[in-house]
């Protein structure tokens, strides 16, 4: 294992249930051009050689996605809410041994199209950064405020980003960031990033991908299903 590798673990909280994706089954569960949704994750993050570890976080007892080929490794400490998921997970990292100097990648198991260009790119922008950063995109489209089911106001767009994932951030910085909102149930945290902002930090932010969409709503498996037909040689 070089040195980057043993600095850099990939940790993907995955233990909601996905509601807005209807379907019964929990989201990252569901099949996706023949494959468990977040089995795309993991894959593509595995594929990384400078990720030494990766490391899923899944409900108490859920059993579901068993460890293959040492490829990945399951911690079944997950929380009720993704901040308590990875906050927990840094937990389980930092039990095991990991030093807070390491560098943590948090991924979404639902952003299952993510390739590992997109985050070798992350890495090589936050390797040498001071805080570390996130996948985003500047918004392209014009934004409302809604209003009894109304558009009600045209907000400037300029200077807003859409958050993605991964968010790669020290793990002793993103656990210090999360333990001090833990005592008040996480509230406001969307994401990493806002830990740190939280903290005081200022997260750069790296350009992402249109196609790293979050499969969250019925209509965003078929999109999914559609890119990864058109990866196909």
């Amino acid at each position: 294992m070089s040195a980057d590798a043993a600095r850099l673990t990939a940790l993907v909280p995955c233990a909601g249930s996905g509601a807005r994706a209807g379907g019964g089954e929990a989201k990252q569960y569901r099949r996706v051009a023949g494959r468990r949704l977040v089995e795309h994750t993991l894959a593509a993050l595995a594929a990384v050689p400078r990720i030494g570890r990766v490391l899923v976080v899944v409900a108490p007892g859920d059993a579901t996605l068993a460890p293959r080929q040492a490829a990945w490794e399951v911690a079944d400490c997950g929380g009720a809410t993704r901040a308590h998921s990875v906050f927990n997970g840094l937990a389980h990292l930092r039990a095991g041994g990991a030093p807070d100097s390491d560098w943590v990648l948090v991924h979404d198991a639902a952003r299952c199209l993510v390739t590992p260009g997109l985050v070798d790119a992350l890495i090589d922008a936050c390797l040498d950064d001071a805080v570390g950063g996130l996948l985003a995109l500047p918004l392209p489209d014009t934004l409302k405020r809604a209003q009894d089911g109304r558009s009600a106001q045209t907000l400037a767009r300029e200077g807003l980003w859409l958050a993605q994932t991964p968010q790669m951030f020290r793990l002793g910085a993103l656990h210090a960031a999360l333990q001090a909102r833990a005592a008040d149930g996480f509230a406001g945290l969307t994401d990493e990033a806002s830990a740190m902002e939280a903290a005081g930090h200022r997260p750069l932010l790296v350009r992402g991908s249109a196609h790293n969409l979050k499969v969250t709503w019925p209509e965003d498996f078929a999109l999914a299903e559609g890119v990864f037909r058109s990866r196909l040689p």
